[in-house]
């Protein structure tokens, strides 16, 4: 068996290998070190600023070197509660607003501030009274663009020693007092209804005018209607009588056709309840002379139908005028 003495080195022996293969381990830990992506990691070597450690694999000199925290490379939304703050005509409203933001150097951010965001907040609370506070309620209700772009400029240029960029701020909401709420609605309702009233009278006359002008368009196409009508209807009736006329002429009528029609127009003449008088033309005697002639037996030369009528008192009696 091995005496004491040999089993005291052994265990020596064993706890040295332990220590020195621990020592092992850890030296090779702070001898190497990983960083993730988006991500970076201040070097101080005894107590003093060495590098910036980049995303991947790298290799530190144990005990000696220390990394801080690492920082997030990433751009950041921070959401800051509402501040009151006093417009111009003296009135507060509560704004919230939003900064996006991103670290570009890791070294200002860590040695230059000692708390960036809480800086970003309280920069960004003054710079919005500041702005804010030379407008009214009107304008700084209607003029987030321009608010968000100077906040965005002074936040830029005060934050860029720090290694921090703003990207954009914006403001989430603007709350003025409930009693200038309650204004503004019955201002809006009120505006609301001058336009309604506006846009119905708008409407009450285009309709007026569009149907004055369509009456007027009417009549105009009905009165070129009844022109062009009657001036067919006269077309019509010269055309009736230049054919009745070339008819006549071209059948050449005798003078016994002419009587016949002529007694036949007659009773037309006397056709009313309103005709109380009425003349027999002197040319009826000839026509019925060349009725009798046509439908009677010829006469002997000398007797007395035509004695009477080559008389001329007969002639002068049908000249008359009857009372009807």
């Amino acid at each position: 068996m091995p005496s004491l003495d040999q089993l005291l080195v052994q265990i020596f022996v064993v706890v040295l290998i332990l220590v020195v293969l621990v020592f092992v381990v850890v030296v090779l830990v702070r001898t190497i070190r990983i960083i993730p992506q988006a991500s970076a990691g201040v070097v101080e070597r005894l107590g003093k600023y060495h590098k910036t450690l980049m995303p991947g694999l790298n290799i530190l000199v144990p005990f000696i070197d220390r990394v801080r925290p690492l920082i997030d490379m990433r751009e950041q939304v921070v959401s800051f509660p509402p501040q009151p703050v006093i417009t111009e005509d003296n009135l507060v409203v509560s704004i919230d607003t939003v900064v996006y933001f991103q670290v570009t150097d890791a070294r200002a951010a860590t040695y230059e501030i000692a708390n960036y965001l809480g800086a970003v907040e309280q920069l960004t609370t003054t710079t919005l009274r500041n702005v804010v506070g030379g407008l009214n309620l009107e304008e700084a209700l209607t003029s987030r663009d321009n608010i968000n772009g100077q906040l965005r400029i002074v936040l830029d240029e005060a934050t860029g020693k720090w290694g921090i960029r703003v990207g954009r701020v914006e403001l989430k909401a603007i709350d003025p007092p409930h009693s200038i709420q309650d204004s503004m609605e019955k201002q809006m309702r009120a505006e609301r209804d001058r336009r309604a009233l506006i846009l119905t009278a708008e409407g009450t006359k285009q309709s007026a005018i569009l149907t004055a002008e369509g009456a007027r368009q009417a009549a105009i196409l009905q009165a070129e209607g009844q022109a062009k009508a009657a001036v067919l209807r006269a077309q019509g009736e010269a055309e009736a009588i230049t054919t009745v006329f070339k008819a006549i002429h071209d059948g050449d009528p005798d003078p016994k056709l002419l009587a016949y029609q002529y007694l036949q127009t007659l009773p037309k003449l006397a056709d009313g309840s309103a005709n109380k008088l009425w003349i027999v033309p002197s040319e009826l005697t000839e026509a019925m002379k060349g009725i009798g002639r046509a439908f009677g037996p010829n006469p002997v030369p000398g007797s007395h139908p035509g004695a009477v009528a080559d008389s001329p008192a007969a002639g002068e009696g049908t000249g008359r005028g009857h009372d009807g």
